[in-house]
């Protein structure tokens, strides 16, 4: 077995609001190409510790090292160079109203490339198509299902072939087929890809379906409560509030 290489290692990391800590002690790491959940019941602190990871939100104590960079000391133009490697799909999926879906997807190569105008059209009808919307570019996200706004919004997070995708609940608002239809595309652009996805859910189907790596945050000790691949925390649960999560609390 390949042993895979630390993309993101978070050290001794306090998450706090004022005197109100949220989080503490946690300490993981994302390898390249992993599939990584993370998961939890309603504000155990998913989504802060998603803000946390890319640059949204400081930590109160504690390191984020990006490919080797610690994210939390690092200027801004380091800043900013990493998180051009990086993209990041909103749970409503953030694109502007009034702008075409091709507009939106052409926003960050017109800010930060020097590509000429005839390549980024052709690169937005490349990652349309990689998200399954091929001739839907002239579309308003108004126009289009909350689905394909997800994958729209995708879409727009890979128009710079980002090493890493961040996803905040990306089935949240959506059926069970589209969610599905996007969960096969996570794993589709995984595979093809080799990107690193790291996804915050609660949705159980989506969390066995996708995710190889995982850690669990657990509220009541605001620490992870569990981490390792989900179908394995399933199997062999190490405490009862991780056995309660990923069965719904059923016998």
């Amino acid at each position: 077995m390949i042993k895979k290489a630390p993309q993101i290692v978070v050290k001794d990391v306090t998450i706090a609001y004022g005197d109100f800590v949220l989080l503490k002690d946690l300490n993981f790491t994302i390898n390249k190409g992993d599939v990584f959940i993370i998961m939890g019941g309603s504000g155990c602190g998913k989504s802060s510790l998603l803000r946390v990871l890319t640059g949204l939100v400081p930590t109160a104590k504690g390191q984020i090292l990006i490919d080797g960079v610690d994210f939390t000391k690092a200027d801004q133009n380091q800043k900013d160079e990493i998180m051009k490697r990086s993209g990041i799909l909103y749970q409503s999926g953030a694109l502007f109203s009034s702008m075409t879906l091709a507009e939106n997807i052409a926003l960050p190569l017109q800010q930060y490339t020097d590509y000429s105008s005839k390549l980024i059209a052709e690169l937005v009808d490349l990652k349309l198509a990689l998200v399954g919307l091929y001739g839907f570019g002239d579309f308003y996200p108004s126009e289009i299902s909350g689905g394909m706004k997800k994958r729209a919004g995708l879409a727009r997070a890979l128009a710079l072939d980002p090493e890493i995708v961040y996803f905040d609940e990306p089935s949240a608002g959506l059926d069970p087929i589209s969610s599905k239809l996007l969960d096969d595309l996570i794993l589709d652009i995984n595979k093809s890809l080799g990107t690193t996805i790291v996804v915050v859910t609660h949705e159980l189907a989506s969390i066995f379906a996708i995710g190889n790596n995982s850690v669990f945050l657990d509220a009541s000790i605001k620490k992870i409560g569990a981490s390792g691949n989900p179908k394995e925390l399933l199997q062999n649960p190490p405490n009862d509030n991780v056995y309660k999560f990923l069965t719904r609390g059923e016998k």
